[in-house]
């Protein structure tokens, strides 16, 4: 698709109207350094139509990827205009291919669609389940959920334990960087003030991210964001009752302030198939005077090797998705982003 050139997407509409197809939660690769990219640039972001329920529009890129994740299963091919649901393609074969894992049957995994007493509720909360998608209502055929971005070469799960959405958490946690005397540091080259988030380093592919994950059976989306907080980046689960309760005042503070959803919607992901796929909620919580999170011990948790404060700018080298979510929290708060603002977008 053609770049977008710089400011052509108002953020709200950006944030609000357009599904901005991110790139994978779980995908090991490095994102592409756009070295000779400015910043502000969409182009590596592929620019979605106006989502309406008769014809919604993406364009894939990691979910179209092959190897599959964790295997040696190979996609079937699906050329740029067969992509779309909305175009007919008789002779189109995806490969069938659910993990192990999943068929093994643990608790965050549903049955196969055809298993005895496995009657799912598509499109509304299932009991505990929520199969409601944030991008509206998807398409039910032969039983089973068809991804609203469009074909994949592969139909069944994958590594996702849902049929249809599977639900993450991104909670982008920030503080204003200051010096010794408690003054905010300011940029020297753009003057605007410097943003810090809680950044964790991913065991599995060593590059920085947002501490996430996904939401439990019955629990509401506010409950994961602190929860995967507390887990990825002060290690809960390894510590006492008496250390979570010094805690947990703060953290209730931080929480259960205003607070500014980034994103929310669909996540272009090379474990998203035909019939299972990836959606998450981007929240900044932000602290503004620093002296909530100042007495929180960061400890990196369960998938994190590392856990620090990083200064935000365009110069990150993030996992996935995350710098474009990192992007718009340093413009909603008025930060630092880059050096060169004016920059126009060039291929």
């Amino acid at each position: 698709p053609m770049p977008l050139p710089a400011g052509a997407l108002p953020r709200a509409v950006a944030v609000l109207s357009f599904s901005v197809l991110l790139s994978a939660r779980g995908a090991a690769q490095r994102r592409p350094t756009h070295s000779n990219l400015p910043a502000n640039c969409w182009s590596h972001l592929h620019p979605v139509n106006m989502l309406n329920s008769h014809d919604v529009k993406f364009h894939h890129s990691k979910a179209l990827t092959s190897p599959y994740p964790g295997s040696h299963i190979e996609r079937s091919q699906v050329p740029d205009d067969k992509v779309g649901w909305l175009t007919e393609w008789k002779d189109y074969n995806p490969v069938e291919y659910t993990a192990k894992s999943v068929l093994a049957g643990p608790s965050w995994a549903d049955p196969q669609i055809n298993d005895k007493g496995f009657s799912p509720k598509f499109n509304e909360r299932d009991g505990e389940v929520e199969r409601k998608s944030l991008n509206g209502l998807y398409v039910i055929e032969n039983g089973r959920p068809r991804n609203p971005a469009g074909r994949t070469g592969l139909t069944g799960r994958g590594l996702l334990g849902r049929w249809g959405p599977n639900h993450a958490a991104d909670p982008v946690v920030t503080r204003w960087k200051r010096d010794g005397s408690g003054n905010k540091v300011a940029h020297p080259v753009t003057g605007k003030n410097i943003l810090q988030f809680v950044a964790i380093k991913r065991r599995d592919c060593g590059e920085w991210a947002i501490p996430g994950g996904m939401v439990d059976p019955g629990e509401k989306i506010t409950a994961t964001l602190k929860r995967e907080f507390e887990e990825e980046a002060l290690n809960s689960l390894q510590k006492s009752p008496e250390e979570k309760a010094k805690w947990e005042k703060q953290l209730h503070k931080l929480f259960s302030q205003e607070h500014f959803v980034v994103y929310k919607g669909y996540v272009d992901d090379p474990r998203n198939t035909d019939n299972a796929w990836m959606e998450t909620e981007a929240v900044n919580y932000h602290d503004e005077t620093g002296e909530t999170m100042d007495n929180l011990p960061l400890e990196a948790g369960d998938d994190a090797g590392v856990v620090k404060w990083v200064d935000i700018s365009e110069k990150l080298e993030l996992y996935a998705s995350h710098s474009y979510f990192i992007k718009l929290v340093a413009e909603k708060q008025g930060a630092h982003w880059s050096e060169d603002p004016g920059s126009e977008c060039h291929e």
